[in-house]
């Protein structure tokens, strides 16, 4: 597979090795403005790029009909635009604000205990993320993606950051650390107990690694604006 990195910052590297760890090959990489003749060699791009940066990248891709995977959190006011430009090209796009395969484990087990709670009217809920000093968003995209499953499941209507106490609202904490490559903790408490699940990535090979699997996956399927749910579903057991 022919691959085009789009960000060639910590993550983009990461995703370069990994791949090539898998037998792929690099086609073009840059932190830059697109080299078109340069993009159009590659079979299928991933996005780690910056909130500035990535809806001219996805979109240019999809112009070009070039199946585009993203991972960049920070832009997503964007996101009802690019999907309809997907669709206007007959493209293929994937956007995860996590592609670690943990971590979308630890979003079906959100859901469920968020289903399980939703007529708990006794428990409050918060959730706090950890990430290195270079993230540049916050609430980190992850963060956001763990509360609206919580919303969407329970009483309460939106989340809230920099977090404050609202009966209605999820508060959402955010700190920055040298050396953390994400830590998301969601807590629920009432005034007898505390219920807790946390998940910690210990390197960003996680996140590269469900990347490349993504863009494995995407340039078999047909046109449409997919989700890392779509490919844990049609991923082989045994891979």
């Amino acid at each position: 597979m022919k691959i085009a990195i789009l960000g060639y910052g910590k993550m983009g590297k990461t995703v370069e090795k990994i791949a090539q760890n898998r037998q792929h090959e690099i086609v073009f990489k840059t932190s830059e403005k697109l080299d078109i003749e340069k993009l159009k060699s590659a079979e299928v791009a991933i996005d780690f790029s910056t909130p500035e940066a990535a809806f001219e990248n996805i979109t240019t891709c999809l112009k070009y009909n070039i199946p585009v995977i993203s991972g960049t959190t920070g832009w997503l006011d964007k996101f009802e635009k690019t999907k309809n430009i997907c669709r206007d090209h007959k493209g293929r796009f994937l956007y995860a604000s996590n592609f670690s395969i943990g971590v979308n484990i630890f979003f079906e087990v959100n859901a469920y205990l968020a289903e399980m709670m939703a007529n708990m009217d006794s428990y409050n809920v918060n959730l706090k993320e950890i990430h290195h000093l270079e993230k540049k968003d916050a609430p980190s995209g992850t963060a956001i993606s763990l509360a609206e499953q919580i919303i969407d499941k329970t009483r309460f209507t939106n989340w809230n950051y920099p977090p404050k106490q609202d009966n209605n609202s999820i508060p959402i904490e955010a700190e920055r650390k040298a050396g953390i490559f994400g830590i998301h903790e969601i807590t629920y408490e009432s005034e007898i107990d505390k219920i807790n699940i946390n998940h910690e990535a210990k390197s960003r090979d996680g996140f590269a690694f469900g990347a490349v699997v993504a863009a494995e996956w995407i340039i078999n399927q047909d046109e449409g604006v997919y989700e890392m749910k779509n490919v844990l579903q049609n991923k082989n057991k045994n891979d």
